[in-house]
């Protein structure tokens, strides 16, 4: 959903929203990954830089901003066009080499417009970019799509100096397609591969976002979420991802899903540079009517709270119940939390997920409403020729070889046959789904004096299926957050099975300081950031 997430919405009402997630899939047998890595050839130069050692680097003379954007290109064409095929970049912006040259006449000037002031980023294809770049959610129905108007998101990058190298694949439509689909497909990206073990699901929908800042092949990376969107893939995928409180961060000028549960997102290595990018991307603005809730509670520097000492005294709550049957997933969770009362943090169990996950079935209800409602507005003024989702789906089904060669799209039509948002249906859901979420955090974080609550993100990737589509596994945490239109961080735990497992932290609207400096504090202390190792397989 999340603006990304995809669900498996016919099984949702019956197995709640244990089959709604996108991610985690662990359907993992083997305790050994294959010792077989790709024969490409995967060193490069830049690899794990940062926001601040590049712009050490831009400083000091040894790089300018065109080389920068030069070497990120051609470890693009090296190993995602080439190579190990990640297909993590859906278009690449044949602008970016020029704008690096206008930002690197700024710098020798002395104008440096902001934190990001030629630093080299990645934006998934759901937002839209006023220049020679289409947006198109990954559909070939919105093939041609340059939009009139940048996003709110990237008017903010480029007046920060950022230079948009190009945009991400993801999973078509922001997963909100079909019932059995594949994670990280899209009808006009192909499929994006698990940087760790290449035949494996990288979740979605913000795929290829997560895939390019972990295969380095930009520092950081911006991608949306509706349900897990960009939390799972960051989580698979071994980086810190951040889901702001819904209001933080502006839509508009982004395809959506969900009015109310989606929001753009940070995506990057380090919990410091999510920060930096957050704080460039929250803003208030006009045309998106929640931003105003966000007067003085959104901030322009995070990284003020970057403070490894920022979990002593805080009351965390986990889950009472054991999530999944894992072993190997128990024992990281116990370790995480061991570590989290080592740094002086209390933890607490409670118990919440279960009444949350009762929840799943009216959750999909309110996307459905609100993605009809959502996508016809867009398309109403896009530049695209099809105006309508009822026009999406005729497209698809009069090009279906090449539009749906795997799964179909029963979401978009199950979407396109929902009513107006007056429909009392819609009322009753909304109410249920997002203020239900919304009472049962508040409730259990009051009750328990919480500052938070944490737990592991997702389980571990599972294999790639574009047939059969993705097989989910029992441990997630990504819908209390979504669903209430909380903030919600994920920083790297370890690995089951060599693929990476990320670390939770989510609390009540507008916690993000707090929640960026108790992830930064478990980062530091656990160091558990580990490059991908492209293997070609888990055989």
């Amino acid at each position: 959903m999340k603006r990304r997430t995809f669900l498996t919405t016919t099984t949702m009402a019956s197995a709640g929203l244990s089959t709604f997630l996108i991610s985690g899939c662990s359907n993992v047998t083997k305790n050994e990954a294959s010792d077989v890595v790709a024969d490409v050839a995967v060193a490069f130069e830049l690899e794990e830089e940062t926001i601040n050692s590049l712009r050490e680097k831009l400083s000091s003379g040894k790089y300018t901003s065109e080389q920068l954007v030069q070497l990120y290109l051609n470890r693009i064409d090296t190993i995602d066009k080439n190579g190990l095929e990640l297909h993590s970049i859906i278009e690449i912006n044949s602008e970016a080499l020029a704008i690096a040259k206008v930002m690197d006449t700024e710098m020798k000037a002395g104008k440096l417009r902001g934190p990001l002031h030629g630093i080299p980023v990645v934006i998934k294809d759901n937002i839209d970019t006023a220049d020679k770049m289409q947006t198109t959610a990954g559909s070939l129905a919105l093939e041609g799509n340059i939009a009139s108007k940048d996003a709110f998101v990237v008017n903010r990058l480029r007046e920060a100096g950022a230079i948009i190298i190009g945009k991400a694949n993801l999973s078509e439509w922001a997963n909100f397609r079909s019932t059995q689909s594949c994670s990280g497909w899209s009808s006009r990206g192909g499929q994006t591969k698990n940087p760790y073990i290449l035949d494996h699901n990288p979740c979605g929908s913000s795929a290829g976002s997560a895939v390019a800042v972990a295969a380095n092949l930009c520092v950081v990376a911006v991608g949306t979420e509706t349900d897990g969107s960009v939390v799972c893939p960051s989580a698979v995928s071994g980086i810190v991802g951040i889901k702001p409180t819904v209001g933080l961060v502006s839509r508009s000028g982004i395809i959506p899903i969900s009015h109310t549960q989606d929001t753009a997102g940070p995506m990057a290595r380090t919990v410091e540079d999510a920060a930096i990018l957050l704080g460039v991307l929250a803003g208030i603005d006009s045309n998106d009517s929640v931003t105003n809730e966000s007067k003085g509670k959104g901030r322009t520097d995070y990284t003020k709270f970057l403070d490894a000492k920022s979990l002593q005294g805080k009351r965390i709550g986990v889950e009472r119940k054991p999530q999944g049957q894992n072993q190997f997933m128990h024992a990281l969770q116990k370790k995480a939390i061991d570590l989290l009362k080592k740094q002086g943090a209390t933890v607490i169990e409670i118990d919440y997920l279960d009444k949350i996950n009762e929840l799943g079935a009216a959750e999909f209800e309110v996307m459905q409403y609100e993605f009809k409602a959502g996508v016809n507005k867009y398309l109403a003024t896009a530049n695209a020729k099809v105006k309508t989702l009822k026009e999406v789906i005729d497209f698809n089904i009069a090009n279906e070889d090449k539009a749906m060669p795997y799964f179909k799209q029963e979401t978009l039509i199950s979407s396109n046959e929902k009513k107006g948002l007056d429909d009392k249906n819609y009322i009753e859901a909304l109410n249920k789904s997002h203020f239900g979420s919304k009472k049962i955090l508040d409730d259990v974080i009051k009750e328990n004096r919480l500052d938070a609550i944490c737990g592991l993100t997702m389980g571990p990737a599972c294999s790639i299926d574009n047939i059969y589509g993705d097989r989910w596994g029992d441990v997630f945490l990504t819908t209390p957050a979504a669903a209430s239109g909380y903030p919600h961080i994920t920083v790297p735990c370890g690995k089951v099975y060599e693929l990476p497992i990320g670390f939770s932290f989510f609390g009540t609207a507008y916690s993000e300081p707090e929640l960026i400096g108790m992830a930064y504090a478990y980062e530091q202390a656990s160091n558990q950031r580990i490059t991908p190792s492209f293997k070609k397989s888990f055989l």
